[in-house]
């Protein structure tokens, strides 16, 4: 796993920064990659890559890398789970002349690029992110794994288009003045996402989406960027429920295997709940010597220690035979680190078990593991939440036919209600927002796109579960890549896997999610009371007789932590942080600085964003 930066400027024009500069900003990712680092210079453009080698370790993998001719060069950030099937298509064309020159991933992607141009793309299986400069035809393509796992963010001038995996590279460029994205502060309010349609919480600084590729083209006057969707799920098909829970089976034993292959210590988060616990599973029987970890809260007496993250997971960890470890987190350290990963990563944090996973990487990575693979995507991909499946269902029986999806969506999910803006924000600014239209806007079209994908064959609940993919496993892998790439950590997701996600998409609600027909609504500000649902259906099945009860029937959980009674010392944030004061009401910021253990769901957000506006602008 690495970091990637490149300037590329317009035919006739220099980067905008000489070597010196361009290091700079480059070491600033030097937690992605802190192995190694490269830097490849031609005419108008620059390429930069810090490495954290985990396949072929030796200089046959540095980066930035070129073809032979010289035509094409790449910095590349990911994995690539088909490499052995790519090289054996790429030899069979006689596509390689040589012969490759590494057994690393990264010459795979260069040559497949040179051999079939962005039709390559779609063929690769894996976590990623990539940018490839065709000299010839002064063409940048960037592109990003369907899942959206890696990160890839971009800035584009008149005169030239600037490409990372961090977007402080790209904000502290001498010629850029960080100014805050306001509709996105907003949505961030709302979401806690910290990137929703391309938009980040900065001006002018983008994010490819899941599944999308960039071309830009810089032979005019200025650079033409164009981008495209090149991947979307597939609809909904018809089997029955042995074929489902066989589906289940086989494409996680593939998925879990190809996820193994490093040439570094290799170990699982295990939580104790079952999606965690299958991919440890599955693991023990290729690593003879798995290691697994967990955090947890060390202060937190709402649960007896059985019950919680740590107490389960000791006891999957028994029944698997692995070596397995803790990293236990207190009020104190969930305090200190973070405004510190704020500052580090120089956005806000999303969930507060943000903490929790630097917590653990930063464990795993003391022991000399570098590589880990992890839970998330199973929730997204076969309806693993609870209360907020079964309160779609009961929005879709039409219990609140007033609203539309993508508001039912908005509202049954928010930290921040839409509507109760005008008491937090400043009326300036709730005055430019149009009560978050474009967040409004936005959420609409998403649904809409879901619906489509879905085909002829679904039924609405297949509409909500693309959502929630597509809008919230974007935000957890986020929150993923950021945790562990601070401690220099790769984090790998078995479930969310394109060929995974491809196979789940196709079975039928009946086979993810059983709906309590009895469930009590709250309306779409509240939560189903829905004691007799039943989630993940298909996976529960098929690992029932491999995992114990406890784990096959656990309801979700995944590091939670008492943040509801530590958010209160950083609460004096709102105060000391002048872009707070101007964004908020003095009246929110008195209530929730008076008692944000009570309000809860407004502290988190609005002291993120105090954390960060302080970070950035005082």
């Amino acid at each position: 796993m690495c970091g990637i930066f490149g300037i590329v400027a317009r035919h006739g024009h220099s980067p905008s920064l000489d070597d010196g500069g361009v290091v700079r900003l480059r070491d600033l990712m030097e937690r992605r990659g802190p192995d190694d680092a490269g830097l490849w210079r031609q005419e108008n453009a620059v390429l930069a890559h810090r490495r954290l080698s985990v396949i072929d370790p030796t200089d046959a993998g540095k980066q930035p890398m070129a073809t032979p001719d010289e035509r094409f060069v790449i910095v590349y950030n990911g994995e690539l789970y088909n490499d052995a099937e790519i090289r054996r298509e790429l030899l069979a064309q006689s596509a390689v002349t040589g012969g490759f020159q590494s057994s690393c991933d990264t010459e795979t992607v260069l040559h497949a690029f040179a051999t079939w141009g962005v039709d390559a793309i779609p063929r690769l299986r894996g976590m990623f992110a990539f940018a490839v400069y065709d000299r010839q035809e002064m063409a940048l393509t960037l592109a990003r794994d369907p899942l959206g796992i890696k990160p890839l963010y971009y800035h584009c001038t008149g005169r030239e288009i600037r490409f990372a995996s961090d977007p402080r590279a790209l904000l502290e460029h001498p010629d850029v003045s960080p100014r805050p994205n306001l509709r996105m502060v907003s949505a961030y309010l709302t979401t806690i996402r910290t990137v929703l349609g391309g938009e980040t919480l900065f001006e002018d600084i983008y994010a490819l989406g899941p599944g999308q590729r960039a071309e830009i083209h810089l032979r005019g006057a200025t650079p033409e960027t164009q981008v495209i969707d090149y991947w979307a799920g597939p609809p909904v098909e018809d089997s029955d429920e042995i074929e489902a829970e066989s589906v289940v089976r086989s494409v996680l034993e593939d998925s879990v295997r190809a996820h193994l292959r490093a040439d570094v210590p290799t170990c699982a988060l295990l939580s104790g709940g079952l999606d965690s616990s299958v991919t440890s599973l599955l693991a023990a029987r290729d690593l003879d010597d798995l290691r697994t970890y967990c955090a947890g809260a060390i202060d937190d007496a709402s649960q007896p220690i059985e019950e919680t993250d740590l107490g389960c997971a000791r006891r999957v960890a028994e029944f698997l035979g692995s070596a397995h470890a803790e990293a236990s987190i207190g009020r104190d350290y969930f305090a200190s680190t973070w405004p510190t990963m704020i500052e580090a990563l120089g956005i806000p944090l999303s969930t507060p078990n943000e903490v929790a996973i630097y917590a653990v990487a930063s464990r795993l990575r003391e022991d000399g593991c570098v590589v880990t693979i992890s839970g998330e995507g199973a929730d997204e991909l076969l309806a693993g939440y609870g209360p907020p499946m079964q309160h779609a269902w009961n929005f879709e029986q039409g219990s609140t036919p007033e609203l539309s999806r993508g508001r039912f969506q908005l509202d049954s999910s928010a930290w921040i209600p839409v509507q109760a803006k005008h008491a937090i924000l400043s009326d300036s600014i709730s005055l430019t927002l149009e009560e978050d239209a474009w967040l409004v806007s936005l959420y609409e079209s998403e649904i809409d796109r879901c619906a489509r994908e879905a085909g002829d064959r679904a039924v609405p609940l297949d509409t909500h579960l693309r959502f929630q993919r597509r809008v919230n496993l974007t935000g957890l892998l986020q929150r993923l890549d950021t945790a562990t790439m601070l401690a220099s950590v790769e984090g790998r997701t078995p479930f969310a896997d394109a060929r995974v996600a491809e196979a789940f998409e196709r079975l039928p609600m009946s086979s993810k999610f059983e709906p309590d027909d009895d469930s009590i609504d709250a309306g779409a500000g509240g939560a189903a009371l829905a004691t007799g649902t039943r989630t993940k259906v298909a996976l529960r099945r098929a690992f029932a007789r491999e995992l114990p009860g406890f784990v096959v029937d656990r309801p979700k959980a995944s590091f939670p932590l008492p943040f509801q009674k530590w958010v209160a010392d950083q609460a004096p944030a709102l105060h000391s942080s002048s872009f707070a004061r101007d964004l908020f009401t003095t009246a929110a910021i008195e209530t929730i600085a008076a008692e944000p253990t009570m309000h809860w769901r407004l502290a988190w957000p609005m002291i993120n964003i105090a954390l960060w506006g302080r970070r950035w602008w005082g």
